[in-house]
């Protein structure tokens, strides 16, 4: 893998979120070539089209509310390349990634709750901040 380098979500890309406030066992979806599970108290996101769930704990500490529903990602993250096609371990699942493609860490040396974003989506929403 290539150095990690500093990013964070352009302004215009807010996300759409209403959270999973409701008596259930769970959801369990396929996203990402595997299967995705959320729990009550998770968040349901529509990223520009891209619809997830995010942990209620990592969705509280890296959005901010913008206006009802509405919500912008404050929280800088730390992105490299893939150098070859793999899958990696997310807090919902797993995600399967192609060379190119951005793996995506909330802190360098992270290994649990990682994700992957594929290239084209992660340069259209994301910009490289200076050390």
């Amino acid at each position: 893998m290539t150095v990690m380098k500093r990013y964070k979500k352009k302004s215009e890309h807010l996300v759409v979120a209403v959270q999973l406030n409701l008596d259930t066992d769970g959801l369990v979806y396929q996203k990402w070539g595997d299967t995705q599970k959320a729990k009550a108290g998770d968040w349901l996101v529509d990223n520009d089209g891209s619809i997830y769930t995010i942990e209620e704990e990592v969705f509280a500490r890296t959005y901010k509310p913008v206006s009802p529903g509405l919500y912008e990602k404050v929280a800088v993250i730390y992105a490299e390349p893939a150098t070859e096609a793999g899958s990696i371990v997310t807090l919902e699942g797993r995600t399967h990634y192609d060379a190119g493609d951005y793996l995506v860490y909330e802190k360098p040396g992270q290994e649990k709750g990682a994700y992957a974003i594929k290239k084209q989506q992660f340069e259209k929403m994301y910009e490289q901040i200076e050390v």
